[in-house]
């Protein structure tokens, strides 16, 4: 699934953990919208990447909320005919 990623830091200011959510839209004015909120977003993002949704990646997870949402909306597709 396509994802932006955001940049969890320690109080130190070192990066600690990326949680990857489902992008909404485009990028307008270097500010992406997610599927998890109406008002959050990622300043600056970096590119879409192809995530896995099974993601096995040290220090990286998935946004439970944005998950969910893509979940509850393959569920609600019709099948292919």
């Amino acid at each position: 699934m396509l994802a932006v990623s955001e940049r969890i830091t320690d109080l130190n200011g070192t990066h600690d953990q990326t949680i990857w959510h489902k992008p909404v839209g485009r990028i307008v004015d270097e500010w992406q919208n997610i599927a998890c909120s109406t008002t959050e977003g990622i300043l600056s993002p970096r590119a879409k990447e192809d995530v896995p949704i099974r993601l096995d990646r040290e220090n990286e997870a998935w946004c439970t909320d944005c998950l969910n949402l893509h979940r509850q909306q393959r569920a609600t597709q019709e099948p292919p005919r």
